[in-house]
């Protein structure tokens, strides 16, 4: 090749790259930078996310194609590179913030509700409903390492797999939600997973959440008052059921929307708990695990949450009373702010040190900024039906 073909060759190569280059700096990708203060918010009836920069306030760009986000939620790589959402049509995508873009997309289920990554980063675990069980893929090339049916009774049938969480030890711990069953898979052998079964743990666990600590597993029961608790440290001991027949002889409220548990609120040494199907959040003492209390609030409610410094619980409502988000005083257990956003609130987000957060509010295309101090709208972005808000510090937390 002589020397012209050669300079023509890489000209036609240094415009290509910087063509890509400058779509990419206008679309808000592209630039040196880090990743901890982004995030993702979830645009459900579109199918896409929004890379937002939480501390400009701004949404560096959108990703579409993702499927059914009805139900989406995300986990993130040990870099904060990566986002992995899990949507509601079995779809997992690994989506790269920096670059603005799907990095891989697979459909492994016909119909899943979440995910996990493991203690080491290199396993991504979903739960699905159909067919009912666990999928556990590479991290980084999403291919598959293990698929665990859930199958219970004589007969062999299989349960929807309901709250999924990573767990010390590279573990992953879930529940049965048809079987009434808790497993904990440990992958320390990667593709020789070790199975552990508790049974009759109670009717429906609908989800669950592990404490900060990694130590107890906690599944709300949707057939029946009460939650089962497994003490991870030590699981020869079973699960324990607590709170049994809390509201027994009350007339329970129709259920207008499940409460999600991951969000349940641990300040100091008190748990706060949303009270399915009851206008109240019940207050548990952590350790004993036994009520202490409970606060009267505005609706049902589906979002329980700690302020990172525990001292203010921010709590949001299902329909029809979903338009309001209260706060309540962690040490006086009384309601002391009373906020309206507007039409739908589905989620909100502390930023990782609470000076803020994040209110998505989905029948006004409107994602908006509180400061926590002053309870003040202080910025408010476009977005297409938002509901999940999932900030990139929850790669460094046990369970998120």
């Amino acid at each position: 090749m002589c020397w012209c073909s050669a300079l023509y060759i890489q000209a036609r190569a240094y415009r290509a790259v910087l063509v890509v280059s400058a779509a990419l700096a206008l679309s808000g990708f592209g630039q040196p930078r880090g990743t901890a203060d982004l995030g993702l918010v979830i645009e459900r009836a579109s199918g896409s996310v929004q890379v937002i920069d939480t501390t400009a306030h701004s949404a560096l760009g959108r990703i579409t194609g993702l499927g059914d986000l009805s139900h989406a939620s995300v986990v993130y790589s040990r870099d904060a590179r990566y986002g992995y959402v899990f949507g509601r049509d079995g779809g997992l995508t690994r989506v790269d913030l920096l670059a603005g873009r799907i990095d891989k997309r697979i459909v492994q289920a016909g119909n899943s509700i979440g995910g996990a990554i493991s203690q080491d980063g290199t396993l991504i675990a979903v739960s699905n409903y159909d067919p009912g069980g666990v999928k556990v893929f590479d991290a980084a090339t999403l291919e598959l390492i293990a698929d665990l049916p859930a199958t219970y009774g004589s007969e062999g049938k299989r349960s929807k797999v309901v709250g999924l969480v990573d767990a010390p030890g590279q573990r992953f711990v879930f529940s049965l939600y048809d079987a009434g069953e808790i497993w904990v898979a440990d992958f320390s052998a990667r593709a020789q997973p070790a199975i552990q079964r508790f049974a009759n743990v109670g009717r429906q666990p609908y989800d669950a959440l592990i404490t900060s600590d990694g130590r107890h597993y906690i599944a709300g029961l949707f057939g029946e008052d009460g939650l089962a608790l497994l003490d991870l440290w030590h699981p020869q001991r079973g699960v324990r059921r607590i709170l049994n027949g809390y509201g027994r002889g009350e007339q329970a409220l129709p259920v207008y929307k499940m409460p999600h548990l991951e969000g349940w609120a641990m300040a100091g040494d008190r748990a706060f708990l949303p009270a399915v199907g009851r206008r109240e959040v019940l207050v548990v003492e952590r350790g004993s695990w036994q009520e202490t209390g409970r606060v009267a609030v505005h609706g049902q409610p589906v979002f329980v949450i700690a302020r990172p410094d525990g001292r203010f619980v921010w709590v949001s409502f299902a329909h029809p009373d979903n338009n309001v988000v209260q706060i309540i005083d962690t040490q006086t257990l009384t309601v002391v702010h009373t906020l309206e956003p507007g039409k739908a609130v589905l989620h909100m987000e502390f930023t990782p040190r609470g000076e803020q957060v994040w209110v998505s509010v989905r029948d006004e295309d409107r994602v908006d900024v509180y400061d926590t101090a002053t309870h003040q709208r202080i910025h408010s972005l476009a977005a297409d039906k938002p509901s999940g808000i999932f900030f990139t510090a929850r790669a460094h937390r046990i369970g998120l």
